[in-house]
């Protein structure tokens, strides 16, 4: 016997309830729109009409707007990063937040200490690494070893953490591009600068004549100055900048160390610059951090593009922009 076809039943639309779009309200409105500024506009100008206030143009303004309103509360606001910030030439930028009393601690993983040193010493650094693996030329340079060398050292015997010992070091060497240097830097204005070692991740841990208890002994007090640091971070603002792992699993180990002793840490800032977003960073500096309260905020883009549009927003608004 055939089978007969059951024809589909089309749903009926027609007592759909509607509403007016003149009533109701939309995610976006046209006085969040870019406008257009002349050949002679100021930054401010910029900063104010040329930014959509939406997404993360709404965005950067508000990361702005919340390290001035930190400083001019006196509350801190830190600065975390992995190497590439320094490797794309925003260590002038970084420098400046510093003598302004804008960043008032900075830390960082090893390789961050690494390019420092060797743009302090020499103008240049970023080497060829593809170049270099093949004939294991790669990560031998005797200058930033021996740098490495005596900052262990120094750590092993006096109670001073690698960020100090580092920005030291630069300091009483008299490295030719010092000027430049985040940590010779910090040392000057007594600013805390911390690096964060994971053993085996830098080249210097290839030399032999590395310190091994030194290294660690300076990044272990490194580490609870750090922690120093995130005690105070109430209504303050931390910003990581381009690191993936280490700077957010020290940050979130931090947070949960202060919190522990009894420092009222909940209500406070926290800003991811990257690429890309990575998990350690969603999780450790934007999410778990300000579950309770606070703010947080995902900026993704280059480096070299972004955080030199922060810096200039943030100078704006403490010329009294908006």
């Amino acid at each position: 016997m055939r089978k007969h076809k059951t024809r589909a039943l089309a749903l009926d639309s027609s007592k759909l309830k509607t509403s007016s779009i003149l009533k109701t309200r939309r995610k976006v409105n046209i006085k969040a729109f870019a406008r257009p500024i002349s050949k002679q506009a100021k930054f401010s100008e910029f900063w104010e009409h040329c930014l959509p206030k939406i997404l993360a143009g709404k965005d950067i303004q508000t990361l702005a707007l919340k390290i001035v309103q930190a400083h001019r509360s006196q509350k801190i606001v830190i600065l975390g990063m992995g190497a590439h910030p320094i490797k794309v030439g925003l260590s002038p930028l970084i420098i400046e937040l510093m003598k302004k009393g804008i960043i008032n601690a900075i830390a960082g993983n090893g390789a961050l200490a690494i390019h420092d040193f060797e743009i302090a010493l020499a103008g240049q650094t970023s080497e060829e690494v593809e170049k270099g693996l093949e004939d294991g030329s790669f990560g031998v340079t005797k200058e930033t070893a021996d740098a490495f060398k005596k900052c262990a050292e120094t750590c092993a015997k006096k109670e001073i953490g690698f960020g100090q010992a580092l920005g030291e070091l630069i300091l009483s060497e008299n490295l030719p591009y010092q000027k430049l240097s985040l940590f010779a830097n910090a040392v000057k204005l007594g600013i805390p600068a911390t690096v964060h070692i994971a053993i085996g991740t830098d080249i210097v841990h290839i030399h032999p004549r590395l310190n091994g208890a030194g290294l660690g002994r300076g990044s272990l007090l490194d580490f609870r100055i750090f922690a120093r640091s995130v005690s105070n971070l109430e209504k303050g603002v931390y910003i990581n900048l381009g690191s993936a792992v280490i700077m957010p699993e020290v940050f979130l180990k931090a947070l949960s160390l202060v919190r522990n002793l009894g420092y009222r840490v909940e209500n406070f800032t926290t800003a991811n610059l990257d690429f890309i977003t990575h998990y350690r960073a969603r999780v450790n500096v934007l999410e778990r951090p300000t579950k309770k309260a606070g703010t947080a905020i995902n900026l993704i883009g280059h480096h070299e593009l972004v955080f030199p549009l922060l810096f200039a927003g943030v100078l704006n608004q403490l010329k009294g922009g908006r």
